[in-house]
């Protein structure tokens, strides 16, 4: 079985209010449009042509959810639990109200996540940076008491980096936070940062959105990113990251499991952050296709999920499939074609879905798709 899926962008206050249009080819809506989701997640399952939601056919079985995310401001710095701390949380919360404040847990499930930069540059903080260097990039904020009560905790014996962001989300460093976060300011301004003149630019923007927010310095201790188009990073349960602008296509699990540490209105549970938290400090690999690639794999270490990009040129690409299938066109003129014939030709922006009994799919035309599948 052949279908094909579309959604509503969800109006979060973070989205763009021209990327996606510009990916369509249609004109702004003014408002902010964040993300599209394709997949049976009861939270916003997509649309079926003909009518109805996928959701309803696939009985929110599907391992994986496909999203097209376009970021104009930072998201919430946030990190995701693994399996099993997902489990204990969500049996911890089970008294607790879905729409309970307190709760952190929506579900008994991890959340690894993938993103694939669409956008010629995509920008995102990932993963904690290691102790050294971070403590070199302080050195050119001067040597004011909040640079140098961070600089301490740093070099501190134990879990540093936890005793850190603990100490910045805990509610007592505010003055600490405004004098860090001016000195970023006033750094990202010189001509002499070097190396760490990107970065510097990157935090003082997110400062520019969240004045006073201490996530701002959680962010000064995270790898800033910087994807172009077609790579990927991989972010595993317990890596802290936020993404800062740009399109890419997005698949995750499918759980809605989110512990934030900043850059956000919405409530952060300190302590249960800082006990999903990894500390391990280190760069996270980029993802990147070999030029000219018809095919693309995107590797990760996850069986709920696999994404692969196909760039068409006219010739027709058959590929394999096993289980639940989504094909997301992102360029061009897309047609993907069932072994029995079905046929779905696809605008960019939407997407195919293939029923598990299928095995074979064809894809043909001019232009680019990413196909989701389980992971193998």
């Amino acid at each position: 079985m052949l279908l094909s899926l579309t959604n509503e962008p969800r109006d979060y206050a973070w989205g763009s209010a021209s990327l996606l249009a510009s990916l369509e080819g249609r004109a702004p809506t003014g408002a902010p449009e964040a993300e599209v989701w394709f997949g049976d997640h009861p939270g916003d399952p997509a649309d079926v042509a003909g009518g109805g939601t996928l959701d309803q056919i696939t009985g929110g079985s599907l391992p994986y959810l496909l999203k097209l995310l376009a970021a104009g401001q930072p998201l919430s710095i946030q990190v995701h639990p693994t399996v099993a701390q997902a489990r204990a949380g969500w049996e911890r919360e089970l008294g607790l109200a879905a729409d309970d404040p307190r709760r952190n847990y929506r579900d008994d499930n991890h959340k690894p996540e993938l993103i694939v930069a669409l956008s010629e540059r995509f920008e995102s903080l990932s993963g904690l940076r290691p102790i050294d260097d971070t403590i070199s990039l302080l050195g050119l904020l001067g040597g004011g008491e909040g640079v140098a009560r961070l600089r301490a905790r740093l070099k501190s014996a134990g879990d540093p980096l936890r005793d850190a962001i603990g100490w910045l989300l805990g509610g007592e460093a505010q003055r600490e936070v405004d004098q860090i976060i001016e000195a970023v300011v006033t750094a990202s301004e010189r001509d002499d940062a070097g190396e760490w003149r990107t970065t510097l630019r990157a935090i003082a923007d997110v400062a520019k959105t969240y004045p006073r927010d201490p996530g701002v310095v959680v962010a000064l201790l995270m790898n800033h990113v910087v994807l172009r188009r077609g790579e990927g990073i991989f972010l595993r349960a317990g890596l802290l990251h936020a993404y800062l602008s740009g399109l890419g296509v997005e698949i995750m699990a499918a759980s809605d499991n989110v512990l934030r540490g900043g850059l956000t209105p919405k409530r952060i549970d300190v302590p249960e952050l800082l006990a999903i938290l990894d500390t391990s400090p280190g760069e996270v690999p980029v993802l990147r296709p070999a030029s000219g690639e018809v095919v693309t794999e995107y590797p990760v270490p996850v069986p709920d999920f696999a994404l692969t990009r196909i760039t068409l040129d006219g010739d027709p690409v058959a590929i394999d499939v096993a289980g639940p299938t989504m094909v997301l066109a992102t360029a061009g003129s897309v047609v993907v074609t069932s072994a029995a014939g079905e046929e779905v030709a696809l605008a960019v922006g939407s997407t195919a879905f293939a029923s598990a009994d299928e095995s074979v799919l064809t894809l043909s035309g001019v232009g680019e798709a990413f196909v989701a599948r389980p992971g193998r």
